[in-house]
């Protein structure tokens, strides 16, 4: 995302205190008495789609309601997810499906529905969250929650993350119901609030005040994977989320004395920040290699076409210690954050007033913590980099420690089994994430929790995630439908 000092200040403050109070309906999606617009026409009432025409059809009821779905302004914060949960309680009583809303806080919201199967096997959870990240408009080709559909895709804030892939479980779920496919499992839809900021009042909330809800389920698919493809959209490998780093997220304060900017103060809180970030920049964090990522090297290594690349990946901890191997490794963006804890700065604050010096200057870090790394324990290799007592360095937000599922399992060869099916011999793999998820709180209850991005995305769309003129094409929109569908009919039906 792009990070301003406003921003970093609101996310201090997202950590530090309740929520705002919810912002006034969006214009356009909402009027004043805040009920929906009409929804989109539904492609048909029954049978289970056969042909790529029954899938194109579906997709246009997708690229519809993902519109639809992205006009509802859910910028966290303060995310407002109460107004996207109604509208999904909305589509999902058309189908007469009954659907739940909890409200935690004033207008942070969480919605609970589930299909019944004949319970022969335990439930699947499909899990997405509803808010999204801030977007700054004047970067944008198209107002970034206009929904707007052209040149084949369907534009906005949340079309990738994860609003696009929240629609997928929602249409499969339709055409579950729809359909009347007998299920030997009951399927979960659970859309929840504050995933960006930590999932403190969605997931997690979601997870500690009402277990009974989840707790039986089998299985969970959720955002975190991954469909490469190179530039000409041809897929190159099918990731599975199934292990992602920790979150650590840090105050850096630094005090002194406050003055008049024209009589410079020898302990100047800024330069001492300025000095201690740039400390901070220039520290190089510890290569590690985990068992999941080199895993996943190895795997890459048996599509990499380049022979010394290939020889890098498949033995990854000898390439480290060879300087050109190293580099390739550690100068790839992804690659790099893989093999060790990350270090960001994303926010400064010092004076509003250009000639006041003041008390003290802060900014916002964002630490990623590798599997098996303590927080504390790091936290205290950056204050002996830092090395100034004037300079405060605590966390700002919520911490856990990393979790990781296993693959041995039915929901993992369906995934494998629909993969294939639309790309025969597809490499299917399992990269960790650079980022997180909500799965973490699920798999503290035994559940069994996939990251699986349905869309098949270019290094070029992949970049509209938290970035400028996020968007998802018409095509892939269809392809994800079908494959979400494929991957949950083939665990959940009977």
């Amino acid at each position: 995302m792009r990070c301003t000092p406003l921003l970093a200040l609101a996310l201090t403050a997202a950590c530090a205190r309740p929520p705002r109070a919810i912002a006034p309906p969006q214009p356009g999606l909402f009027g004043p008495s805040s009920q929906p617009v009409r929804l989109p026409p539904r492609f048909g009432e029954t049978g289970v789609p056969r042909t790529d025409a029954d899938w194109r059809a579906v997709g246009r009821e997708a690229a519809a309601l993902l519109s639809q779905y992205i006009a509802i302004n859910t910028t966290n914060p303060p995310g407002n997810e109460l107004q996207t949960a109604n509208w999904l309680k909305a589509v999902l009583a058309r189908e007469g499906i009954e659907a739940q809303v909890f409200e935690p806080r004033p207008g942070k919201a969480n919605l609970y529905a589930r299909l019944k199967g004949d319970g022969s096997a335990r439930p699947v959870i499909l899990l997405n969250h509803m808010d999204v990240v801030l977007a700054t408009p004047e970067y944008w080709k198209v107002d970034p929650f206009s929904g707007a559909m052209r040149d084949g895709y369907v534009w906005g804030r949340g079309a990738l993350d994860m609003k696009g892939d929240a629609i997928t479980q929602l249409v499969s779920l339709l055409t579950l119901k729809r359909a009347g496919v007998p299920l030997k499992r009951d399927v979960i839809f659970l859309a929840t609030a504050d995933e960006e900021i930590g999932g403190g009042v969605g997931a997690g909330w979601f997870v500690e005040h009402h277990p009974e809800l989840v707790q039986d389920a089998e299985f969970l698919l959720t955002e975190g994977g991954t469909i490469r493809t190179d530039a000409n959209g041809r897929i190159e490998y099918y990731g599975v989320g199934t292990t992602e780093k920790s979150p650590f997220w840090l105050n850096v304060i630094a005090h002194g004395t406050a003055g008049h900017g024209s009589r410079p103060t020898p302990d100047n809180p800024v330069h001492r920040l300025v000095r201690a970030l740039s400390r901070i920049a220039a520290y190089q964090t510890p290569l590690v290699v985990t068992p999941a990522a080199e895993r996943y090297f190895r795997d890459l290594s048996t599509i990499e076409a380049d022979p010394a690349r290939r020889a890098a990946l498949a033995d990854v901890r000898a390439a480290l210690r060879d300087s050109a191997a190293a580099r390739f490794l550690t100068g790839d963006l992804t690659y790099n954050a893989l093999l060790r804890n990350t270090i960001s700065i994303t926010g400064l604050q010092g004076s509003d007033k250009t000639n006041v010096i003041p008390p003290l200057a802060r900014a916002a870090v964002d630490v990623r913590l590798l599997p098996g790394q303590e927080p504390q324990a790091f936290l205290a290799d950056l204050v002996r980099v830092v090395g100034d007592s004037g300079v405060e360095i605590t966390p700002q937000g919520p911490s856990w420690p990393a979790t990781e599922s296993p693959i041995e399992t039915e929901l993992f060869r369906a995934i494998v089994a629909a993969a294939r099916e639309r790309t025969p011999d597809a490499l299917v793999t399992t990269p960790p994430l650079a980022g997180f998820t909500d799965s973490h709180y699920f798999r503290r209850l035994g559940i069994v929790s996939y990251g699986v991005s349905p869309f098949p995305l270019t290094p070029a769309e992949s970049r509209g995630i938290h970035g400028n003129d996020e968007r998802v094409s018409l095509d892939d929109l269809t392809f994800g439908v079908h494959f979400v569908y494929d991957v949950v009919a083939r665990i959940a039906a009977k």
